[in-house]
């Protein structure tokens, strides 16, 4: 089967063999009521009140939406305004710990006898897409198509990233238990869980997992970006197309990233909320690369300082990779439920943009086939008929055509603001 264009990058995978580290409980904690795709929270806890661990602080009557959960024990010191990376302002709510790590009561075990049950639980849980996306794991596993096919997204084709690979190295019988529960839960027939050609060893694992296991597949991909892209791994391990305006589950499948299926198993198991995020720290300004385990709520500042990083030097930084990342303004802001990776730089090439010569490489890299310099005049001339008609939703913003083009030019941008003027029916 043909697979979609991409292209090569430096896996640059420092931290593969760097045993998750466990960060030690922070003095306070920020936790923002808007981590995820959809509805903000509301606090459900006000100053001086004391909280225990997995104790929930944050809902909302919301669908899209889902809980916040402290994953410390302390004290509320304020209930703040925050700005998050993608500028919209919430509530956060500030803990003192008290370092006993007092559980909550209202942690156990869900009771779950059918799949609405299940589903409720998810929701429970506060779930959302660890890949970086946020998407509520509770509606994603609630379509209202019938869906045959789990697709399990451990590409993680990124450079540096290697969170979901230690979360496969170190935790295969979580992956596989939460394999297994979502498939019996929703009635899945079978799953694909597709890995990048360059984990081998998380490839041995699973497969001898799952030699006796027919409904599970380890599909091996090509070492290439966007080879975890949603649409792209559909593709390329099922052969399924998801057209303009379609989800994935209009081709009757479910995709889920590898992290976000251990931790549903383990909640099941637990009833321990999602309260600590594995991410990985790098960059050229970290002097002792790791991945780390951390509350959510701790500070950017502290992990960087616990991986002996020169922040005086830092430039940038990056929450994510370097092609899909966002720039964190602000080193105190605290680490959150999409978050995978913390890059530090202190160097990097700030190239200069020069006039487009037509060599057409966006649109050979382009996995949606899209024609990014149309779309740059096309936007730049106010033509939405014509931004329509070159299909610009379709981009899922990767960064490959800004990668590869030879003038500099900010293509990938551009496409995100071209699709911000389209007109939502």
């Amino acid at each position: 089967m043909k697979k979609l264009n991409g292209i090569k990058l430096k896996h640059r995978k420092n931290t593969e063999n760097s045993a998750t580290v466990d960060f030690p409980l922070p003095s306070r904690v920020k936790i923002p009521m808007s981590m995820n795709m959809g509805a903000p929270c509301q606090p459900l806890v006000k100053v001086g009140d004391e909280v225990k661990v997995g104790q929930k602080i944050g809902d909302t009557d919301a669908p899209f939406s889902v809980p916040v959960h402290s994953g410390v024990s302390g004290k509320v010191t304020a209930v703040s305004d925050y700005r998050t990376v993608g500028g919209a302002l919430c509530k956060a709510v500030e803990i003192e710990t008290d370092g006993l790590q007092t559980v909550s009561d209202d942690v156990k075990p869900p009771v779950i006898t059918d799949k609405d049950s299940f589903i409720k639980a998810v929701r429970e849980s506060g779930s959302c897409g660890l890949g970086g996306a946020g998407f509520p794991t509770h509606i994603k596993l609630n379509p209202k198509t019938s869906i045959d096919t789990l697709v399990i997204n451990a590409a993680e084709c990124e450079p540096y990233i290697t969170a979901d690979y230690r979360e496969m190295i170190e935790c295969p019988d979580d992956v596989i238990g939460g394999i297994r529960l979502v498939k019996e839960q929703l009635g899945i027939k079978r799953c694909k869980l597709a890995v990048e050609a360059n984990k081998p060893e998380a490839i041995k694992c699973f497969e001898k997992m799952t030699e006796e296991d027919d409904s599970i597949e380890i599909v091996t991909l090509p070492s290439s970006y966007p080879q975890g892209a949603e649409k792209v791994i559909i593709y390329n391990s099922t052969g399924r197309v998801v057209s303009e305006g379609q989800l994935p589950a209009d081709t009757g499948v479910i995709v889920l990233n590898v992290s976000t299926a251990a931790f549903l198993y383990r909640y099941v198991q637990t009833g321990m909320p999602l309260v600590t995020r594995r991410l990985t720290v790098d960059g050229n300004a970290v002097g002792e690369p790791k991945n780390v385990r951390a509350v959510i709520g701790t500070s950017f500042r502290e992990i960087m300082e616990f991986c002996k990083t020169d922040i005086d030097s830092v430039i940038k930084l990056i929450g994510g990779g370097p092609m899909m990342g966002m720039s964190i303004p602000d080193m105190d802001m605290p680490v959150v439920k999409t978050s995978n990776a913390l890059l530090a730089i202190k160097t990097y090439d700030d190239r200069k943009t020069s006039s487009c010569i037509r060599c057409g490489r966006c649109v050979r890299v382009c996995p949606m086939g899209l024609m990014p310099a149309d779309i740059d005049r096309a936007y730049k001339i106010g033509n939405i008929d014509e931004l329509k008609q070159l299909k610009v939703t379709l981009c899922m913003n990767c960064g490959s055509c800004t990668y590869v083009c030879p003038a500099n030019r900010k293509l990938a941008e551009t496409n995100q603001l071209a699709k911000s003027v389209i007109p939502r029916n």
